[in-house]
């Protein structure tokens, strides 16, 4: 989400702040040590005086001067507010201690989380990609700090699953992290004696490291399964050292796993977890959800399964129109329907999809509105009191189609 749409409410008082963990007022005056975390298990501290009115400017101009980034890239990266219930894109006037202060207030207007988890949620601050920087530019970055933050990010979100892939990509994308990590010069032997330090899951996808299926296939075949795939690792990394004659430098093993990445079309979406409605097999039968994670970005919205990390759905702006209705009983949701066209036995059809959660409005508004980008990113609205009849989507997608939030953004 981008807080530009946010419209925060007033800082509470003192005695009636949600924010337990932040510094007094009394405090504030003096040196506070900050923390702002990055990818890869790494953070940057900083110790800022007068914590409570720094605003995100100065303080990413901070962050950058400690990691070495240079002024020409100072685009590339944003300032995040997270939590396990939200992520806030922030912006460059905001104070981020005040949104802190504020961050309950922030988590009941934007997510359907309950009290409970409202009451022990703590944001933090994380330096990360600008979901609003043009992907045509980071593509002409060549300094190797800039692009080791873009591939840790990147890396985290193939690793969790976030940005699903097909087997070829994730394996090649492995071997670069086994290259950058260690070197183009390992030979059989250290290759094995590697993974088996570091983990296949800190090269290939979790959900892959770990298999699927029932606990008699996960026994008999975990060993054999976890052979495959370093074996084929080793095949993916051999042609690495082998392509360019030379070793590679590691701007060049950086640029080619961004450039993998690049292929994938959520490649810098902001995300948020959701819901979707199963199909009815029977009349009796309930209706049920799935789980998903929902991505928007400058070019399009990208809904994936959860469990099954496969996307769903796809869609660029220029294929559909958009409208947004408000509850109006208690217990319903905010509702933003995506109308797109769609084709169903060789006979175009229109489709409507349904997407429930508070955060949707302002982070596909927001989105679709391009922030200065040209003008091809303009979406059409249309008006839901004439909604068209929802059309099933095709065999082996998905079906009757809604999504709705689940306790904020992942």
């Amino acid at each position: 989400m981008d807080a530009d749409d946010c419209n925060f409410p007033p800082e509470s008082s003192d005695d009636q702040s949600h924010r337990g963990s932040v510094a007094s007022s009394a405090t504030l005056s003096r040196a506070q040590d900050v923390i702002i975390y990055l990818f890869g298990e790494s953070a940057v501290h900083l110790c800022v005086e007068g914590l409570g009115s720094v605003n995100v400017q100065e303080l990413g101009r901070s962050v950058r001067e400690a990691l070495h980034i240079p002024e020409s890239a100072q685009d590339v990266f944003s300032l995040w507010l997270c939590s396990p219930l939200l992520d806030l894109q922030l912006k460059q006037r905001h104070q981020p201690y005040k949104l802190c202060r504020q961050w309950q207030d922030l988590l009941y207007r934007f997510t359907e989380a309950s009290e409970e988890d409202i009451s022990q949620d703590e944001p933090f601050l994380q330096f990360r990609r600008n979901v609003f920087y043009s992907k045509s530019k980071e593509l002409q970055m060549d300094d190797e700090a800039v692009l080791r933050l873009l591939y840790e990010e990147a890396r985290s979100n193939i690793l969790t699953g976030r940005y699903p892939c097909d087997p070829e990509h994730w394996m090649s994308l492995g071997a670069l992290s086994i290259a950058l990590d260690e070197g183009t010069g390992l030979d059989g032997p250290q290759f094995s004696s590697t993974i088996r330090e570091k983990k296949l899951s800190s090269f290939v996808p979790g959900h892959v490291a770990m298999g699927s299926g029932g606990l008699f296939s996960t026994l008999r075949g975990k060993s054999s399964r976890q052979a495959e795939l370093e074996q084929n690792l080793l095949e993916a990394y051999r042609k690495i050292s082998t392509s360019a004659g030379n070793s590679l430098e590691p701007a060049q093993l950086l640029h080619q796993y961004l450039n993998t990445c690049h292929a994938l079309p959520y490649y810098g979406c902001a995300f948020f977890l959701g819901e979707i409605d199963k199909p009815v097999q029977g009349i009796l039968q309930r209706a049920k959800r799935k789980a998903v994670s929902v991505g928007i970005c400058l070019e399009g919205v990208y809904v994936m399964d959860v469990k099954e990390k496969h996307v769903l759905l796809g869609l660029r702006f220029n294929e559909l129109s958009w409208d947004h209705s408000y509850p109006e009983d208690q217990g319903d949701s905010h509702i933003l329907w995506l109308e797109f066209d769609g084709e169903e036995n060789g006979t175009p059809v229109n489709k409507l999809l349904k997407i429930y959660s508070k955060q949707s409005e302002h982070r596909f508004r927001t989105s679709c509105g391009c922030k200065g980008t040209d003008a091809s990113c303009h979406v059409s609205h249309f008006s839901c009191d004439t909604q068209p009849s929802l059309a099933r989507s095709a065999p082996g997608v998905i079906d009757n189609f809604s999504v709705g939030c689940c306790a904020g953004f992942s």
